[in-house]
């Protein structure tokens, strides 16, 4: 089970976390961005077979998939954004962390314009 795996390396992390942190706390980021990538590369081929279904099904599908992929790219920058503001917060950079949180959004929102006009296209086309 790789949800074992993942909770492992996130306690073996918080425990060497716990024991740096009180000889050397300059080091307890690295800790940090170590078990991070770990567990990001753990799950990327999860993230790959996700994508693959997705793919499929709008293959089979009259989904456009100029709108698949962005919709993948918008949930990778959500992904890649809570993975940089934890890291932040986790270094005690409150401040950072919130203008790379709201950096993450509206990078968000601007790449949902496409999807959000075709919905609305599509609601009018609907409506008398």
């Amino acid at each position: 089970m790789d949800i074992i795996k993942i909770i492992g390396i996130g306690l073996i992390a918080l425990i060497i976390i716990i024991i740096v942190k009180q000889y050397r706390p300059e080091f307890t980021i690295y800790v940090s961005l170590v078990a991070g990538a770990l567990i990001l590369l753990m799950v990327m081929d999860k993230i790959s077979g996700i994508i693959d279904l997705l793919t499929s099904l709008s293959n089979k599908t009259a989904i456009n998939n100029e709108f698949l992929v962005l919709l993948i790219k918008i949930t990778g920058i959500a992904f890649l954004t809570e993975f940089a503001v934890s890291i932040c917060k986790d270094s005690g950079e409150v401040a950072i962390a919130n203008k790379v949180d709201l950096g993450g959004k509206v990078i968000i929102i601007s790449m949902s314009i496409p999807i959000i006009a075709s919905l609305l296209e599509t609601i009018l086309k609907i409506l008398p």
